[in-house]
């Protein structure tokens, strides 16, 4: 059983509430898989306040600190963590026309649903994903023609580098595929809060961008529909590939998709081509995406199921989703390293077939890939 105490005000903090704090906790019931060893000392914030004084303590002791929100992109060691980790459960939805402004350990999806309430678009394809919404700017969250770098204007930040809170534009973010400047250096700054400018549209959605979703519509790509259809929509095909957290269903005990899709240089894409045929013969076209200065985009899983990683794949107890090939899951009783084993199996099959290393997407904390 965790042991119970509390946190100490770090020197210099103003007055604060004490917060709950625990010794030897579990942090698997913190992820989404489930997984991990404990926690030496497991801080919970509900204040933006609580959070600095916090990562202000840890950082003059000079203990090991890990900041967790949802944790739905976090895979954790079974030795867990040896220093603080402090879990953001700070709250605060605040809308005024088209801007919002969330704390950072508000639920995202719930917030999306909130948005979606008052008819506004801009993220209303981003509805399901698991997590906190100090965690979309880090990972540049993205889904289904939709991620947060069109919408996010502001991030409130604590720079633990020089000691003091930032306001970071939009625009300073260093936004691109599944990265940020905050993913870039990720101990250096601790997300507080996150504004973003949506859209009002007359209770209509953005223009719709991604094929399936547009296709399950019955629109044409570039289409608006009303904002909840919209919504509606992605999350039944999201809970359709096992993506809608469900505690019943062990095909959600997982980080979503587990691996980036890979982005190729040019010479790259042209050796994956040819393996692709020598594998699968001449007729076979991969999934392809234009990604900029001459690079290509392709699937990460069509690659893991033509390699032959197909959904269910697997005996033990961790196993690929049986309804989405990017998914790696825990079917219950699960170690870390029984996932490790299984996304190493998968990633240097996939190198072998087709020569493209896949790179995992969630966090790794205490393990490596």
């Amino acid at each position: 059983m965790p042991r119970t105490g509390r946190v100490a005000r770090c020197e210099g903090a103003r007055t604060l509430e004490r917060v709950q704090e625990l010794h030897d906790a579990p942090l698997a019931p913190l992820t989404t898989f489930r997984l991990g060893g404990p926690a030496a000392r497991l801080i919970t914030a509900t204040t933006d306040d609580e959070v600095v004084a916090a990562v202000r303590e840890a950082d003059a002791a000079g203990t090991p600190l890990l900041v967790v929100g949802g944790g739905s992109n976090l895979v954790v060691g079974d030795d867990g963590f040896p220093g603080t980790v402090l879990k953001v459960a700070t709250t605060g939805f605040e809308l005024d026309g088209t801007s919002l402004e969330l704390a950072a350990g508000e639920v995202w999806t719930d917030a999306v649903a909130r948005t979606v309430e008052a008819g506004l678009a801009g993220v209303e394809c981003l509805a399901g994903i698991p997590g906190s919404a100090g965690a979309t700017p880090i990972q540049n969250v993205g889904a289904y023609g939709q991620e947060v770098s069109s919408t996010v204007t502001e991030v409130v930040a604590w720079d633990r580098r020089e000691g003091e809170k930032v306001v970071v534009a939009g625009a300073d973010c260093g936004f691109a595929y599944r990265h940020s400047r905050f993913k870039a250096d990720p101990s250096r700054y601790v997300v507080l809060r996150v504004r973003f400018g949506l859209e009002d549209a007359g209770g209509m959605s953005a223009p719709v961008r991604y094929a399936e979703v547009a296709r399950v519509l019955g629109v044409e790509p570039g289409d608006r529909v009303p904002v909840g259809t919209a919504r509606d929509t992605v999350l039944k095909l999201r809970a359709g590939k096992g993506m809608v957290l469900d505690p019943h269903d062990h095909d959600t005990w997982s980080a979503g998709s587990f691996f980036t899709n890979p982005i190729l240089e040019p010479e790259q894409y042209e050796a994956f081509l040819a393996r692709v045929r020598d594998r699968l013969g001449p007729g076979t076209v991969p999934p392809a995406y234009p990604a900029g200065d001459g690079r290509t985009k392709t699937s990460a899983a069509w690659l893991i199921d033509r390699a032959g990683f197909t959904r269910g794949y697997g005996t033990g107890p961790a196993r690929i989703s049986t309804k989405h090939t990017l998914a790696l899951t825990n079917r219950g009783g699960a170690t870390t390293a029984d996932l490790l084993a299984l996304a190493r199996e998968v990633r240097d099959g996939v190198r072998a077939a087709f020569g493209v290393t896949l790179v995992n997407e969630p966090v790794m904390v205490g393990v490596t890939l």
